[in-house]
């Protein structure tokens, strides 16, 4: 690509662009919430990490946002990076599993804010059914 100003070359990079997804804990449930936004469905509470932002940070903002529930003892499960995980573009989300000790109220891009049991799951947007089933799996 050629810079319009300089006419120099410009190496233009098109890179994943990087998320989070939060698997919060409330006893034996898990906080799921309605996307207000397309691709609409019930997802893991997550997003985008912001510029200068830490993962870890992003996570807890992403939890609070979207759920009302400030977590506690976030840990990084794993990352999904299928370019087709996301129909908008190429994301690559990393996992965090933390602890809420209160109801969901569904704020920012959230619908609604709900707790299920493994049992209750319904169909999921992206590739969150895969993360719960890893989730459930490893939680074994």
């Amino acid at each position: 690509m050629q810079c319009p100003h300089c006419q120099k070359t410009i190496q233009v990079y098109r890179n994943p662009v990087p998320t989070v997804d939060i698997i919060i804990e409330v006893g034996e449930e898990i906080v799921l919430i309605e996307r207000k936004n397309p691709p609409y469905g019930w997802a893991l509470p997550g997003g985008f990490v912001d510029y200068g932002e830490s993962y870890e940070t992003a996570a807890a903002r992403e939890a609070e946002e979207e759920t009302g529930i400030v977590v506690e003892n976030l840990q990084q499960f794993r990352t999904y990076s299928d370019p087709d995980r996301d129909p908008r573009q190429h994301t690559a989300s990393t996992i965090f599993i933390a602890q809420g000790n209160t109801q969901p109220i569904a704020g920012d891009d959230a619908a609604k804010a709900e707790l299920f049991s493994k049992e209750t799951i319904p169909d999921l947007a992206f590739d969150h059914g895969k993360i719960i089933a890893d989730y459930f799996a490893f939680k074994k």
